[in-house]
């Protein structure tokens, strides 16, 4: 995990070096998008059953579980401090991380729930690179396109089907399954803000939406 931790400060600053004129968050989340991409193919690349993707239940982590969710842990902590350092610090983001943080060191360190967890990665990856090509888009000064329109569309359907889809019955099975409390508590504290997030990504295609909408005619002209 330490040395995670030292490969995406140094994924950062190279970052910042091959960029020099984009900003800081512009930097970050090109390092995100590349765990998002990293974390999804590791999640994957762990499942030894695709006819039973979620077996078995409160089992043994196996060792490529323990190197998905390791790199996982890592990337947070990096993103938790590139938050702070860039005083970006937001109630909800800073929830998110403690909540990741703290459930996935508990499950390496019981060396259990690796079906659920590398689960759980997945549902909160998997929309993750559309997230931050929001923002670079933006940076390249991109804005109010139909390519932005349908990049948010994206990300809102496949954050909706993911979190509010998968992750309700995810987070109802690693909490009925004969699991460590703390893996049950952040499961559903993690739920919780993918439906916080949901309330938001709903509030901004209304208003992405609005915005296309053309204006009504007034009577005369």
């Amino acid at each position: 995990v330490v040395s995670g931790v030292a490969f995406w400060w140094t994924a950062f600053l190279l970052a910042r070096g091959a960029f020099p004129k984009r900003s800081y968050d512009f930097c970050n989340r090109a390092v995100s998008a590349a765990h998002a991409a990293a974390a999804v193919s590791l999640a994957c690349l762990s499942v030894a059953d695709w006819s039973r993707p979620l077996s078995p239940l409160a089992a043994a982590s196996s060792p490529p579980q323990m190197k998905a969710l390791a790199v996982t842990l890592s990337y947070m902590v990096y993103d938790a401090a590139c938050c702070y350092l860039n005083d970006d610090v937001r109630v909800d983001n800073t929830v998110h991380h403690l909540v990741s943080i703290v459930g996935i060191a508990a499950g390496l360190a019981y060396r259990r729930c690796g079906t659920e967890m590398v689960a759980s990665l997945f549902v909160t990856e998997i929309s993750s690179p559309l997230l931050h090509l929001r923002e670079i888009l933006k940076e390249f000064g991109i804005k109010d396109t139909d390519l932005n329109l349908l990049v948010d569309i994206l990300f809102a359907v496949i954050f909706s089907v993911a979190r509010m889809g998968f992750g309700p019955y995810l987070t109802y099975v690693t909490v009925t399954a004969d699991n460590p409390i703390l893996i049950k508590a952040m499961a559903t504290g993690l739920q919780l803000v993918s439906a916080y997030w949901f309330l938001r990504i709903l509030r901004m295609v209304r208003h992405k939406l609005g915005k296309k909408r053309p204006a009504p005619k007034v009577a005369g002209d």
